[in-house]
């Protein structure tokens, strides 16, 4: 369905046509109308199935932009995360003209206590950082209209269903309240109970990837091997765009130095950069300047790339969902793409997750040598010269060329040429700062300031959704004896806080019905 059929006003309308969407995901299909409509509204679907826009667009339309008052509310689980939304949003209403203000801990308040003095129409938060705002009455919710609670199930696990009950009780009973999850556990459910009225609930089901054209390897090996075998592997694969996933900021920054120290043409994008920052590699990456953009699972969210042929997944995700969003930047549109996830001994229980969750078993992947490596710089180094002597326009250096064949031999000067062209990595040392592991079975992050220390969506087992287990480090199960491929450019099988209960302040309380609307 397109955006044009959702019953959007035109200020909206522009601004989605601007950004180059023209087609609803199913999510947003299945739940703009009804938010339009009044309906509160309980959205379940995966990571990076457009969610944002689903709530944001029904709240952007009720915004009356005459009045400066906060009139939507969004609490998000983390300062990444809430950042993203209050860009997505700005974006979504530029021609609407609606005011967005963020809030998040660890950023300095007086200038965020400034900014709402400025009466933006929505904003944006993490749990935390708005009961302090709350608290000092610099955050006043009478107006609130719509309240958003965007990746409930995160904020259940990373402690703040408190604080988000606290935050509830200071917005309006009479509001359109929009929930989004992944996940619908027993106590989400209870605040849909307790807080909402006559919610719907649209689920969308999970992408299966067993039918994918995706090609999904991973290479088990430790954090400080992960750099020196993923320049192998672009040597040795030769991709023609790529994506690599890092799991923080400083991860990205590294990564996009030390490949562009290597000589690869690689820049990256994250959360703290500008928007002007921002847009500007986006369009050197499209354009073909770049070839390697290296990213955060927020920072990537809603990008609209086509042609990328590799995902790099330098850390495995912390949520088993972001998987699936990450390796579906390739295989687009009937084309094939592959995947390569780096995974150190102690996470292989999180790829047993991820392999449940997309139905498709990965093909361990044995790391090139540094001589296949080398065969594939000078494969690609020789495909280079080919296109400099199919551009012609060579006859100025003619002359010289006969002077050099009057000392050395056609071999000779060739093999220089080549030398001075290629590149060897191998000889620019690149140090990565090694990152924490993901926690195992039990482990879990609880925040509490909305930092961006997202610990792993803990389930009935501990660790990831749904249980971690194999999370004893134990070697995956090695499937066939496979080896490289330069020709083919791409690998074959190898070897290789607590919630209590508190009041409802809602009219009628008790138990409501829930109306199921599922679409695959």
């Amino acid at each position: 369905m397109k955006f044009s059929e959702l019953g959007l006003i035109p200020e909206l309308l522009q601004s989605v046509e601007r950004l180059g969407f023209e087609e609803a995901t199913p999510i947003q299909e299945q739940t703009i109308p009804l938010a339009l409509a009044g309906k509160d509204v309980i959205g379940q679907a995966q990571t990076g199935t457009g969610k944002t826009a689903a709530f944001g667009l029904p709240m952007l339309q009720k915004i009356d932009v005459t009045n400066r008052a906060v009139q939507g509310l969004v609490i998000a689980p983390t300062r990444e995360l809430a950042i993203q939304t209050q860009e997505e949003l700005f974006r979504l209403s530029r021609d609407k003209k609606i005011r967005v203000q963020v809030v998040y801990g660890g950023a300095d308040i007086s200038r965020q206590i400034r900014a709402l003095k400025d009466q933006p129409h929505i904003v944006v938060g993490t749990p935390g950082r708005l009961l302090d705002h709350i608290k000092r009455k610099t955050l006043k919710l009478n107006h609130v209209e719509t309240l958003v609670l965007d990746e409930a199930d995160e904020m259940l696990n990373m402690g703040f269903i408190d604080d988000i009950e606290t935050i509830i009780h200071e917005v309006p009973a009479e509001r359109q309240t929009l929930l989004f999850s992944a996940t619908m556990p027993s106590q989400i459910k209870r605040i849909g109970v307790r807080f909402m009225k006559d919610p719907e609930h649209v689920s969308i089901k999970a992408t299966s990837m067993s039918d994918s054209l995706i090609e999904q390897f991973f290479v088990r090996c430790k954090d400080f091997e992960k750099f020196d075998i993923m320049t192998r592997l672009l040597d040795v694969q030769a991709p023609e765009l790529t994506i690599v996933f890092g799991r923080t900021k400083r991860r990205v920054d590294e990564l996009a130095k030390g490949l562009e120290m290597r000589g690869y043409r690689a820049e990256g994008i994250h959360g703290d950069l500008s928007q002007q920052k921002r847009m500007s590699v986006l369009k050197a990456f499209k354009s073909g300047k770049l070839d390697i953009l290296v990213a955060t699972d927020v920072a990537a969210r809603g990008l609209d790339i086509s042609g990328v042929t590799h995902v790099y997944n330098y850390d495995i995700p912390q949520d088993p969902e972001s998987y699936v969003h990450r390796i579906g930047r390739t295989g687009r549109a009937g084309n094939e793409g592959v995947s390569v996830t780096f995974i150190t001994p102690n996470e292989m229980g999180y790829l047993r997750v991820i392999e449940d969750l997309t139905k498709k078993k990965m093909t361990a992947l044995r790391p090139p040598t540094n001589a296949e490596a080398f065969e594939g710089q000078i494969q690609a180094t020789i495909d280079a010269v080919g296109k400099i002597v199919d551009a012609n326009g060579l006859d100025r250096y003619a002359k010289a060329a006969a002077q050099l064949l009057e000392t050395y031999t056609a071999e000779d000067l060739a093999a220089a040429f080549l030398k001075s062209v290629s590149k060897d990595p191998s000889e620019v040392p690149v140090k990565i700062t090694p990152e924490r592991p993901l926690p195992g079975r039990g482990g879990g992050a609880k925040g509490r300031s909305g930092s961006s220390s997202r610990g792993p969506a803990k389930g009935k087992s501990g660790g990831y959704r749904g249980g971690n287990r194999n999370s004893s480090g134990k070697p995956a199960e090695r499937r066939g004896g496979g080896s490289y491929n330069a020709d083919k450019k791409r690998g074959t099988g190898g070897d290789s806080r607590r919630s209590k209960p508190s009041s409802d302040r809602r009219q009628g309380g008790g138990e409501r019905n829930f109306t199921i609307r599922s679409k695959d």
